[in-house]
């Protein structure tokens, strides 16, 4: 039986699960009752317990350099890939690899139309760019550099949008089959749009049938979009399409070669299910860890393998163990990281395009007929949150995960078993008290002294979850998949999580629950 848990909705806790995403800035949770300790507390101590004699190196160079070099990249993204407003973007996207707070520090900005290009200038006179690379999207450039170090591929699709949905766009004309109740249906796509949560794409699908759509002007069915962390989920899935390929076994040791050439290294025994669940153990900080003190510990590794224009890849390999594996949960971006890592080993390791693999092995077999995954200036996939799709594109993936990962075509593209993976809670997850991660999927199940995440949804949802409350959400019991996607600013006080919490009890009340 298959279980899927999950994350949170208390004060404490919609804020722990916005660190833990890296979507809010700063915050400490307040005191949760509990064995004597507070949660984060218990956290920290349970940490001290397992950690290895081991030091960790902060990233290197200056942190409002970094910052300038993320804001690069998320207003390319947004300009030439969304087509949002260049001066409107600058307020409302990107609040996480350029933290609102230090924005008056990054006083120039430059806009090149003709040569895809934007720059921004830090108060110390430096200047980072970011340049539209192909089908690739954007990409920020180290310093001093005026290209990407790989050659752009073209990524086409072979579907025909034409098609009858889901392999294609052509929507039945069908009334809403009987269980489904109109009038609240209608209420409850308004709730998600209202205006302070500033959402862009709202995409409900019942029975893999496309029951409800909106969208903001200027945005449509096509959007590609600002995804952020859910691109963590669809990380996991390329790694189970290789899966169901006989490249990998969940519980194969990660064959990252460096961490096998010394027998006493303990990154020798991560396995690769350790990494989906983000148990790695590896010492990649997050500003949303318990134990974070931004004094001491500086710029996050985390934020870094967005910003640091390094081969990400390599640099999230080098990283020494924390603690050992399958111990300690921590979101941080290393895992998603290596994961990719991996996919791009076992694809050009056959002798196939990495660039082209999602497109090719993934989304033309579920009738996504574009995505942009974009990468460092190495070329490596950054799909720890640089993926853009539209919000058919996410409710297309959510689908295959309510299907057991099977195609609408009858096709097998996930192995069987690999839902049941992804959402159910991580062992180190459970021992720390916070049964709310799976494989890459939160699960909505409380934390100890916490509360759901989605307190109107019954614990077997499951769900992908990004920065500035982007949402796809998965529900069993009523053969629901639900996306909202928004501009960044919305999240801000909170308003986007409000808007899409109404939204969904009325959808749970307008969707009658399989018998």
């Amino acid at each position: 039986m298959m279980r899927n848990l999950g994350g949170c909705a208390t004060r404490w806790i919609v804020l722990a699960a916005a660190l833990l995403a890296g979507c809010v800035e700063s915050g400490n949770p307040p005191p949760v009752v509990g064995q004597g300790l507070t949660l984060g507390e218990s956290l920290v101590a349970r940490g001290q317990e397992h950690e290895l004699d081991t030091v960790r190196m902060p990233p290197p160079g200056d942190f409002i350099e970094h910052e300038a070099a993320g804001f690069a990249k998320v207003l390319c993204s947004a300009v030439f890939l969304t087509g949002l407003d260049f001066e409107d973007a600058w307020t409302q996207i990107g609040g996480f690899t350029s933290r609102h707070r230090y924005r008056d520090r990054l006083p120039g900005r430059v806009l090149d139309r003709e040569n895809g290009r934007v720059r921004i200038t830090t108060d110390s006179g430096v200047t980072r760019t970011a340049v539209l690379h192909g089908d690739q999207g954007c990409v920020a450039l180290p310093k001093g550099e005026d290209a990407p170090f790989y050659e752009t591929v073209p990524v086409a699709s072979v579907l025909d949008e034409d098609a009858p949905w889901p392999m294609g766009d052509a929507l039945p004309d069908e009334p809403l089959p009987d269980d489904v109740n109109a009038e609240k249906l209608a209420a409850a796509v308004e709730a998600a749009f209202q205006p302070e949560a500033m959402t862009l794409a709202l995409v409900v699908l019942h029975r893999g049938r496309l029951i409800a759509e909106r969208y903001r002007e200027g945005i449509d069915k096509d959007t590609p979009l600002e995804s952020w962390s859910m691109n963590k989920s669809l990380s996991a899935t390329l790694m189970g399409v290789l899966i169901e390929q006989d490249e990998y076994a969940l519980d194969q040791l990660a064959p990252v070669d460096s961490w096998h050439e010394d027998p006493d290294d303990v990154r020798g025994t991560i396995r690769i299910q350790d990494i989906l669940r983000m148990s790695s153990g590896l010492r990649c900080v997050n500003a949303g860890d318990p134990e974070y003190d931004e004094a001491a510990m500086g710029y996050p590794d985390h934020l870094y393998l967005y910003t640091g224009t390094v081969n990400s890849h390599l640099w999230a390999t080098e990283r020494p163990p924390q603690w050992p594996p399958n111990t300690i949960g921590r979101y941080r971006n290393c895992d998603p990281i290596l994961t990719n890592h991996l996919v791009r080993l076992a694809v050009e390791g056959r002798g196939e395009n990495y660039h082209q693999f999602p497109q090719k092995h993934l989304f033309d077999r579920i009738g996504v007929r574009r995505f942009v995954a974009e990468a460092d200036p190495y070329g490596n996939f950054l799909l720890n949150g640089y993926g853009f799709g539209s919000g058919r594109t996410w409710a297309r993936l959510g689908q295959l995960y309510l299907d057991d990962g099977v195609a609408p075509t009858g096709e097998r593209v996930l192995p069987e078993g690999f839902v049941e993976f992804v959402s159910t809670p991580a062992p180190a997850w459970v021992a720390d008290g916070r049964p709310i991660y799976g494989g890459f999927f939160w699960l909505n199940n409380p934390p100890r002294g916490g509360s759901k995440r989605y307190p109107s949804l019954p614990n077997s949802a499951f769900s992908m979850q990004g920065a500035g409350g982007q949402s796809t959400i998965i529900v069993p019991s009523h053969e629901m998949v639900v996306v909202r996607l928004g501009l960044y600013e919305g999240s801000f006080g909170g308003h986007a999580d409000a808007s899409l919490q109404s939204a969904l009890a009325l959808l749970v009340e307008a969707i009658q629950e399989s018998g």
